[in-house]
């Protein structure tokens, strides 16, 4: 499972590189044709991974429930995030990797509610939601590359 760690470590720094010195503004543009913005889809990555690995295993999520909501699959942007509060939201992006991998190796995730994607893929285990997350990361990294190209 560490290569799956060190994946999800990886995809994220790429999203963060990727997203460098782009303004507020250019995060919260949404370009015609789309339906949500670069920054709504770095909350919805912090979100998904949240809820996939803590929630589906029975466990609480790691950040505040009103982010879960405003960017758990199916929503789109009703916000702008301020600075800071985008900053807070890249530490999460950031850290949560290591704080799942610690968990993980301790054990804490003895549970799996089974949970079909949309894909059609079945989670029936954390295994397979770590593993069924890092792709659903590379797709939203591929989604944000494309967005920063239009604004």
């Amino acid at each position: 499972m560490k290569t799956q760690f060190d994946i999800l470590r990886k995809v994220r720094e790429l999203v963060v590189k990727s997203i460098q010195g782009l303004s507020l503004e250019q995060l919260h543009a949404i370009p015609e044709g789309f339906k949500n913005n670069i920054a709504w889809n770095v909350a919805h990555l912090v979100v998904t991974q949240q809820l996939l690995h803590y929630r589906l295993s029975g466990k609480d999520c790691l950040i505040p429930e009103e982010l879960i909501e405003e960017n758990r699959k199916g929503t789109s942007p009703t916000k702008k995030f301020t600075q800071e509060e985008f900053d807070e939201i890249l530490e999460l992006l950031k850290g949560l990797p290591n704080t799942l991998e610690e968990d993980f190796n301790e054990g804490i995730f003895t549970e799996y509610k089974e949970y079909p994607t949309s894909t059609g893929f079945v989670l029936d285990t954390i295994e397979t939601a770590i593993t069924f997350n890092n792709f659903h990361e590379s797709l939203h990294l591929g989604v944000i590359m494309s967005l920063k190209k239009l604004v």
